[in-house]
């Protein structure tokens, strides 16, 4: 379910600006497509729908899921049918539109099913598997797209990714529907009020929300700048890319498999703790690797570590986001809160240049370490409100 919800992503972002860069499209018109990618930012707006009907006899969650991938099939198959060119690329655009927004939907509804099927106790080993098949998808999409594309073209490529669509719905298909829970919304103003509520009827919901924004943002600025930062050492874009794809692809299905499988047996508080200071000492790293200079084994050996701690504390974060929702309302509480997890992301990316700049390389990674620590030393204190019983609806 990972990979189905991943290898859309891709298809409507940057290889699609691909195709209308073969086609002849200007870049201020491929700059516009960045608005197709609102719907994953904006999903939980109608996540309270798929926590309120039930459309076919396969249930509250496996049902959408079906309807969703066979609904991204025929999208990617229509858009292979799209000839874009400066004057025609409408169509496409559109076509693009709706499948993000097909595809965000997806997503919603396997991050309720996950949340659903598994015991709080194996939500960091499923979030850690879900998400590496999440870059399975990608690495498809991404790198084997272009590959196709070049080999075949942009057409036949999109009619393969939506017959390898089409196979993940036999999954879901297969797929066992989690238990339908008691006290679910019966009406759509319901499926919107009650999960608002819920939550902020937990002790310290805001002090967790806090802990969302800050427990990766010192990895996401670090992350935000990285590219650059490689490239001003001198590190061609061949070496960049080599070792990006060989050593930190790697590294992080590695790091997210086994966090996972260490969350079962030392528990999310601590794997949190561990996995979060691991995460902030390879960041560390790069203050290392400025003052080193043009060294591909040092680049090698920073990547390996900054992907393989990046996955395991991933694990542990999303699995400690899904711990978090009411099995009532997975689907809309789990979309509010990653919907918040990307603020940092965003928020982030502009100032960075300029703090770079402004600090040195060394300062600046030493501020995105720094920044890390608030949410680190925030775990104990989340890790009890989120036992916190609630007050009844």
């Amino acid at each position: 379910m990972g990979f189905s919800s991943g290898l859309p992503l891709l298809l409507t972002g940057s290889v699609l600006q691909a195709w209308l860069i073969e086609r002849g499209v200007n870049l201020a018109t491929i700059g516009l497509l960045a608005l197709v990618g609102l719907p994953y930012t904006l999903k939980f707006l109608w996540a309270p729908v798929f926590d309120r009907f039930i459309w076919t006899r396969f249930g509250r969650r496996r049902g959408w899921i079906l309807i969703l991938q066979l609904a991204l099939s025929l999208g990617l198959i229509v858009m292979s049918l799209s000839q874009p060119s400066q004057e025609h690329w409408g169509h496409i655009v559109i076509c693009s539109f709706i499948i993000a927004f097909f595809s965000a939907s997806q997503d919603i509804v396997i991050d309720a099913y996950r949340r659903e099927s598994l015991l709080d106790e194996e939500l960091g080993l499923g979030s850690a598997l879900y998400v590496n098949g999440y870059r399975l998808g990608m690495l498809l999409a991404g790198g084997g797209g272009l590959i196709l594309a070049d080999l075949t073209s942009f057409s036949l490529m999109y009619q393969m990714m939506a017959a390898c669509m089409g196979g993940c719905i036999l999954i879901s298909w297969l797929a066992k529907e989690p238990p339908l829970p008691e006290g679910r919304p019966t009406t759509l103003k319901a499926a919107f009020w009650l999960p608002l509520r819920d939550y902020f009827q937990r002790e310290g919901a805001l002090t967790i929300l806090g802990f969302i924004l800050l427990y990766k943002i010192g990895d996401v600025m670090a992350s935000s700048l990285s590219t650059p930062f490689y490239l001003g050492l001198g590190f061609s874009k061949t070496e960049i890319g080599s070792i990006v794809k060989l050593f930190g692809f790697v590294a992080t299905l590695s790091g997210g498999l086994l966090g996972g499988m260490l969350i079962m047996r030392i528990g999310m508080q601590r794997a949190l703790i561990g996995f979060g200071a691991a995460q902030l000492l390879s960041t560390l790293g790069f203050v290392a690797l400025a003052y080193i200079g043009h060294d591909r084994l040092s680049l090698a050996i920073l990547i390996s570590a900054e992907n393989f701690t990046g996955g395991m504390s991933t694990a542990a974060f999303v699995g400690f986001m899904a711990s978090l929702t009411e099995r009532r309302f997975t689907a809309t509480q789990y979309a509010l809160l990653s919907s918040l997890m990307g603020i940092p992301r965003v928020l982030l990316s502009a100032p960075a240049g300029w703090l770079a700049l402004s600090l040195g390389w060394p300062g600046f990674f030493l501020l995105c370490t720094v920044l890390g620590l608030p949410g680190l030393l925030m775990v104990r204190k989340v890790s009890f409100l989120s036992l916190a019983p609630r007050a009844p609806l």
